[in-house]
C-alpha cells in the first residue's frame, strides 16, 4: 500500500487513540504515523519513487529497483534514525 492513502486511512484511528489516551494533537503517535510512513517510503522504489526511476530512465539514466533500494535504506536508516531521536527528545527525555 502507498504511504498516502495508509496515512488517510491510519490519521483518524491514531487521532481517536491519542483522544483516548488523553493526548494532544502533537501526541507521539502522530508523530510515529507520519515518520514511518513517510521517511520509511524512501526505503524502496514502490510507490512514488517510481517516478523518479521513470524520470531517470526518460533521461537515460537506469536505476534498478536493488540500486534504488541499496542507497534509500541508507537515507531511510538516518533519517529515521533523526526523526527517532528527535521524538524521544522531545516526549521521554525529562531532565
Amino acid at each position: 500500500m502507498d504511504n498516502l492513502p495508509y496515512v488517510a486511512t491510519m490519521a483518524p484511528i491514531t487521532s481517536d487513540l491519542v483522544e483516548s489516551m488523553g493526548g494532544s494533537g502533537a501526541h507521539v503517535m502522530c508523530w510515529a504515523l507520519a515518520i514511518g510512513a513517510d521517511l520509511g517510503n524512501n526505503a524502496t522504489a514502490l510507490g512514488a519513487n517510481v517516478v523518479v526511476i521513470g524520470m531517470a530512465e526518460h533521461k537515460r539514466q537506469s536505476i534498478s529497483f536493488w540500486q534504488f533500494t541499496k542507497y534509500g535504506l541508507v537515507v531511510t536508516t538516518v533519517t529515521v534514525t533523526i526523526s527517532a531521536a528527535y521524538v524521544w527528545l522531545r516526549y521521554f527525555a525529562h531532565a
